[in-house]
């Protein structure tokens, strides 16, 4: 396991190893099983970053569900632009169902704010938020966050699919940007 690495012009130090990661997910899916099982729930994974927390939260449920894909961006480099830009919308009919919105990390909460006002037009059942990161001292909206792995600091991170412009998804672990 290396404890620094380099992605880009930036180092980043070890911060939550892939086996605190992996136990922890495992934790919220347990939850989600308790939650929502019997309810045939609709997971809308918002890609990029959450594509690995999704694929192993995913693989740890214990009961039917359906997945689908959206992808949101608010992002340019390692600084939100605070506007949220629809990139691949939502196809699938969500009226009456129960949703589960997988998000990598929520900041400012502008970007889940918006997901849940496109949801809401299209009259689903029940709407529940699970976020692998969440910095609650970033956030400038209020958000009612059903399912959290890790509640963070305001720092830039890498890893477990979160990038540094389209790089270091594929690192196991998170790190933390260390200039």
């Amino acid at each position: 396991m290396n404890n620094v690495v380099q992605v880009r012009d930036k180092r980043f130090a070890l911060y939550i190893s892939e086996d605190k990661i992996r136990e922890r997910v495992k934790e919220l899916a347990a939850q989600i099983d308790k939650d929502l099982s019997g309810k045939n729930p609709l997971f809308i994974v918002v890609l990029n970053g959450s594509f690995v927390f999704a694929a192993d939260l995913l693989r740890n449920l214990r009961f039917p569900c359906e997945t689908t894909f959206v992808r949101l961006s608010s992002y340019e480099g390692d600084k939100s632009t605070g506007t949220v830009k629809q990139l691949i919308g939502l196809d699938e009919d969500v009226s009456g169902r129960t949703i589960v919105i997988v998000e990598d990390i929520i900041e400012s909460g502008t970007t889940m704010k918006e997901m849940l006002r496109i949801l809401d037009e299209k009259q689903p059942k029940d709407v529940r938020i699970a976020s692998l990161f969440v910095k609650p001292g970033c956030l400038k909206v209020s958000l009612d966050i059903d399912y959290r792995c890790f509640d963070i600091e305001n720092d830039f991170i890498v890893g477990y699919g979160l990038d540094y412009n389209q790089e270091g998804r594929n690192l196991p672990h998170i790190y933390q940007v260390v200039e």
